[in-house]
């Protein structure tokens, strides 16, 4: 159980000053509008400067690269910056919320109960919005369930060990009621989308598919940077935090309502994207260093520059399109492998 215990020893790096920190998320914010940049013109459809030109001075005149730009190409750009973003604030607040490198925003079961969500959705031949809805309260539902559960089993112990633990028996349930969705799909029809759904992409993204999701997905992130400040004083223990006057049950419970919305929401718009809540939180530490002032706004930006580099890939690399779900799990899957590897070592 080393992974689920506080291991505040995995969150020692280099610990550069605010200056330094303020210069490197400026930085990736370049960076990330340069990306952003960069990615509009990349795809099948190969566009110029001069597209972008002539969309921005006339976009009623611009033809077919107004219509692949600003209908096809935007909307998937913002849904991979909104996505990647809030993953990656919801991993850093949860990292720094449970003083453990280890966890993930779906811990607590949000990422399977709203892909349940969604696959009975489909399964029923609802439309998108509905899927969307259903996904998004799947998500909170399973937070819900573990919320509760936890709280009547934890009258003795860590509560926050209870709570990881009761999440992973959530998002187990509702992984195998996802696979009992699967099995009653139609084989020829729904079974396909399902599955696909499930393996995450950005592939299908509208504009109204990023205005339902950007208000739950702001939401969700808003409180998490407002309050970055106090995860600085939850790391330093529970009895300390309480002692300099945080009231850490509604601090936890505003993080964890914070990183469901998000988490839920993006699930509800493009699957099941997994590892960056736990994979970029790290790089990020190792850029600003553990000071959560700067590393959640940090993360977030690198999030979004993440995200749109997988997706760049998952759309050019091949003549199909890859899910971007299968691409961050190759990436996330031996990532993790090295922070056990590390924590192993540590230990020695």
């Amino acid at each position: 159980m080393a992974t689920l215990s506080s291991s505040s020893d995995t969150l020692k790096y280099r610990k550069p000053n605010a200056l330094q920190g303020g210069r490197a998320f400026v930085l990736l914010a370049l960076l990330l509008v340069l990306v952003a940049l960069g990615s509009s013109v990349i795809g099948s459809y190969s566009l110029s400067s001069r597209d972008w030109w002539n969309v921005l001075t006339a976009p009623l005149e611009s033809g077919t690269p107004g219509i692949v730009l600003l209908q096809i190409r935007l909307p998937r750009l913002l849904a991979c910056i909104l996505v990647g973003s809030g993953l990656a604030l919801a991993g850093s607040s949860y990292q720094g919320l449970f003083n453990n490198p280890m966890v993930s925003p779906d811990i607590l079961g949000a990422s399977a109960g709203a892909g349940l969500g969604a696959a009975v959705g489909i399964l029923f031949g609802f439309n998108i919005v509905a899927i969307q809805a259903l996904s998004f309260a799947g998500g909170l539902l399973a937070v819900l369930l573990t919320w509760a559960l936890a709280s009547g089993l934890c009258r003795r112990g860590d509560p926050v060990l209870m709570l990881v633990l009761v999440g992973i028996l959530i998002g187990s349930l509702f992984t195998a009621l996802i696979s009992l969705t699967k099995y009653l799909a139609d084989p020829l029809n729904k079974l396909p989308v399902i599955t696909f759904w499930l393996l995450g992409s950005f592939a299908s993204i509208t504009t109204k598919d990023v205005r339902l999701a950007i208000i739950p997905i702001a939401v969700g992130c808003i409180p998490l940077l407002l309050l970055r400040w106090r995860l600085n004083v939850l790391c330093m223990g529970e009895q300390e935090a309480r002692t300099l006057g945080l009231n850490t049950g509604v601090l936890r419970f505003i993080v964890i309502v914070c990183a469901t919305l998000i988490t839920a929401a993006s699930v509800s718009m493009c699957g099941m994207v997994g590892w960056i809540g736990l994979v970029v939180p790290h790089l990020a530490r190792l850029v600003v260093g553990p000071n959560h002032k700067i590393l959640l706004p940090t993360a977030a930006v690198m999030g979004g520059c993440f995200l749109l580099l997988v997706d760049d890939v998952a759309r050019t690399v091949g003549a199909l399109e890859i899910p971007v779900g299968v691409l961050t799990a190759l990436i996330g899957a031996p990532f993790f492998l090295f922070l056990l590897m590390r924590e192993r070592g540590s230990e020695a």
